[in-house]
């Protein structure tokens, strides 16, 4: 099956028709859809599938117990109404890949796996990365149950709900140590390819992130009989530090976003008593991350006083600088650079991404495809038919290079 027929099947997957955007959240009945694609695509193949014990998808030629496996892949599940490249492109990529090693005639010498890690986006509890930080270890089996969706369903919950053990959640360790180097394809979430005019790029590392929850707790009260002198009104608090934020990522060169929030009671007239806001924030190192986060904090503790609010303050996520394996990057470099003088482009990127989580464990790449307007996260996501389709080139490239003959 080519890219082009796997790629129009797999996109109504959770499409919806209002925004034109995906809500492939985990554990739901589109990923179960996802899913089952997956093991499809794998059958189809003649490919050894196997689900483990944190839910992610896994599809084998050769046997993995051998050891020093390849392994490709991404994640097919999405942010609320997110687009249709970031995590499928690069599953996708991964068997279309493997296809076009076959018609070349390739003959791997180590095992060749494809991966859809679960719930890479956290869209529905909350953290990125389950599936990958539960088999690395980073995430803990108390922490992941304690993991609720915004209807009160835990993650082990909604995981028997769609048919799985919860009780089988925790480290991998056996599984990472038969992998000697990941691969991930991936649609590029910005626009430096596009501006350089290459199709495809290598990461050199993924910036550090965070998330922040801030609890700003004023005073409810009737919106038309209180007096401006008299309110304890947290979303002037939360709306001043939204800009607050702003400011100091520009001067910081990083970036920053309240992207969700949450209000009580959510009455039109009424005053809040609670305004919820999530910041994301990311810097091209660790001094960087931290000064605009510090004066975030500062900001809006200033500003809660001032309308005699509470603040709550807390870190609910946090991932540091990833380098990716150098050795492996430049061996990507040099499999890609083969046969022609023009150097592939390496750049950082401020999206995180299950490489990223398993590098601590195991020898990580990215691969980027172009991105020509930089959107992603959003329905308006795209890359060119021509850029996905050398993107599948260069993975089998890749995959040709690191495990066949």
């Amino acid at each position: 099956m080519s890219f082009h027929s796997m790629w129009a099947e797999l996109l109504p997957v959770g499409r919806s028709s209002a925004s034109g955007g995906y809500r492939r959240y985990a554990w739901t009945g589109a990923d179960t859809d996802c899913r089952a694609w997956f093991r499809e695509q794998a059958e189809a193949r003649g490919l050894v599938h196997e689900t483990d014990r944190n839910g992610n998808q896994w599809a084998w030629l050769g046997d993995p117990a051998v050891g020093n496996a390849v392994v490709t892949g991404s994640h097919l599940d999405s942010v609320p109404d997110g687009g249709a490249f970031d995590g499928p492109l690069g599953v996708v990529s991964a068997f279309a890949a493997l296809d076009e090693l076959r018609g070349r005639g390739a003959r791997p010498t180590r095992p060749l796996g494809i991966v859809n890690f679960g719930d890479e986006e956290g869209a529905r509890f909350g953290l990125a990365c389950v599936g990958s930080r539960l088999t690395a270890g980073a995430l803990t089996v108390e922490q992941a149950h304690r993991l609720t969706d915004g209807d009160g369903v835990t993650l082990p919950r909604a995981m028997e709900l769609a048919g799985y053990d919860p009780d089988t959640l925790g480290p991998d360790p056996e599984r990472l140590a038969r992998i000697g180097a990941f691969v991930e394809l991936h649609v590029e979430q910005g626009r430096a390819l596009d501006l350089s005019g290459d199709r495809i790029g290598i990461a050199s590392a993924i910036w550090p992130h965070g998330r922040w929850r801030f609890d700003f707790r004023g005073e409810a009260n009737h919106a038309g009989t209180t007096r401006l002198a008299d309110r304890h009104d947290p979303m002037l608090s939360y709306a001043e530090t939204v800009l607050a934020a702003r400011r100091e990522a520009e001067l910081a060169g990083a970036v920053a976003t309240f992207g969700k929030i949450g209000v009580e009671p959510n009455g039109v007239n009424a005053i809040p008593s609670l305004v919820r806001g999530w910041l994301d924030s990311r810097a091209a190192d660790q001094e960087s991350l931290d000064t605009v986060v510090s004066g975030i904090e500062k900001a809006a503790r200033e500003y809660a006083a001032a309308h005699g609010v509470d603040l709550d303050i807390v870190r609910e996520s946090f991932t540091p600088v990833v380098e990716f394996d150098h050795a492996l990057r430049d061996e990507l470099a040099r499999i890609l650079g083969t046969g022609t003088e023009l150097k592939v482009p390496v750049l950082g990127t401020g999206a995180g991404h299950d490489a990223g989580i398993l590098s601590d464990r195991i020898p990580t790449a990215m691969l980027f495809v172009r991105n020509p307007t930089g959107v992603s996260h959003s329905p308006a996501e795209y890359a060119a038919e021509d850029d996905c389709v050398a993107g599948v080139t260069a993975l089998a490239d890749v995959l040709e290079g690191l495990a066949c003959t």
